[in-house]
């Protein structure tokens, strides 16, 4: 595996739970698939369908999320929306995520190659 290779792995996998709270607290708003998958690459979160859609109706699911069917336009589109039990969900993820934010700033920084 390249050096390259390796971290894409690495920020795939610090990447992932992100998303899951990303998508709670973007979706207090009601939001369909295609426009959350935008909203999340605009803002940085590199995910695709593929990842996007099924992470949906996992938290669907486990009642993260309500959805509803929007059948006013031509193309019907599925709205999703971040439930009581999602937002609580998402309480939990950004007190976690903080503190483990503020316990790697505490860390030791790496050093360059050029400083060893």
């Amino acid at each position: 595996m390249t050096e390259t290779e390796a971290l894409d792995t690495h920020l795939q996998e610090l990447r992932r739970g992100t998303v899951v709270l990303a998508c709670l607290r973007l979706l207090i708003e009601p939001g369909y698939g295609y426009a959350l998958l935008e909203q999340l690459q605009a803002r940085g979160f590199d995910t695709d369908t593929n990842t996007l859609y099924p992470l949906l109706r996992r938290l669907e699911k486990q009642g993260h999320l309500t959805s509803v069917w929007n059948t006013d336009e031509a193309r019907p589109r599925k709205f999703y929306r971040t439930s009581a039990q999602g937002r609580r969900l998402a309480r939990a993820l950004e007190q976690d995520f903080t503190a483990i934010a503020d316990a790697i700033a505490g860390l030791p920084q790496a050093e360059t190659d050029e400083e060893h």
